[in-house]
């Protein structure tokens, strides 16, 4: 058998060929072959990055290789690095580079390393998620992000670079449900709305967290009069629940709301 490669077999009984390489006292699987040769020039590919340092980050986005490019970044960190990771990530100075392909890579904080060493990250009809625990969860939720947001209107990039997920980057301009922020005439005022069978208002406040005891009122009253969609509602941390109790009773809602559930309860 050829350097690196071991033949195995399917549940079929069908032989196949794996190779692994073992450098600096790490074993690491390279992947599986249809044939020997194949498998044995993915091991001659591994010990010339693990060994030839005048190969550059730069140049392995044109190397020709029969490893998969995810491979690739694996072992150039693990050269440069000397930390392997499964997932394809490449350390820099205080941050770190996850690669999906030759031609999408993210950044981010050094605090993320360890979630997104073990967590792969996918990307979907332009929505990037991993796997946790059996669901599909947006990589946007580790910023308090909600899956409705708009980039643009909730939340933005400082740089305008939305592949910059470090968390300095990332400004958050609506973190409540059904809260908007605008700004008038020099002055902030949040815009609340609940979509029902549509978009209904429910009113404009001067201050963040009471447009969002708002929208919890609103879906309060929604539920009172038999509405049962699965609302999300909003958590102020800032408030006791006292404090919370008496903004709740003091927040008024629009009447055109208050007069819809009305309608709707007798329809």
């Amino acid at each position: 058998m050829l350097p690196g490669v071991y033949a195995a077999h399917k549940k079929n009984g069908e032989l196949y060929y794996r190779s692994s390489v073992t450098y600096q006292n790490k074993h690491i699987s390279l992947g599986s072959f249809p044939d020997e040769a194949q498998a044995n020039c993915a091991y001659l590919d591994a010990l010339r990055l693990l060994k030839d340092a005048s190969v550059s980050l730069a140049d392995v986005f044109s190397l020709p290789t029969i490893l998969s490019f995810g491979k690739v970044i694996s072992l150039l960190n693990f050269r440069d690095n000397k930390i392997y990771f499964k997932n394809p990530i490449y350390l820099k100075h205080n941050y770190f580079i996850y690669y999906i392909s030759r031609t999408d890579e993210l950044k981010f904080d050094i605090d993320d390393l360890f979630y997104y060493s073990s967590h792969k990250i996918m990307r979907r009809k332009g929505h990037l998620f991993v796997n946790d625990y059996g669901m599909q969860i947006n990589i946007l939720s580790r910023y308090g992000i909600k899956n409705y947001a708009v980039a643009g209107r909730d939340y933005y990039f400082a740089n305008d670079d939305p592949t910059d997920f470090r968390y300095s980057n990332i400004i958050i301009v609506n973190p409540y449900y059904g809260v908007t922020k605008t700004t008038a005439n020099g002055r902030d005022s949040y815009k609340v709305q609940i979509h029902i069978n549509g978009n209904y208002t429910i009113g404009s406040y001067a201050m963040e967290e009471q447009a969002a005891i708002a929208y919890n009122k609103a879906v309060d009253l929604a539920k009172e009069h038999g509405v049962s969609k699965n609302f999300q509602t909003n958590y102020i941390e800032r408030y006791s629940p006292r404090e919370y109790a008496e903004l709740y009773r003091q927040t008024e809602l629009s009447e055109k709301y208050t007069d819809y559930l009305k309608y709707f309860l007798k329809n």
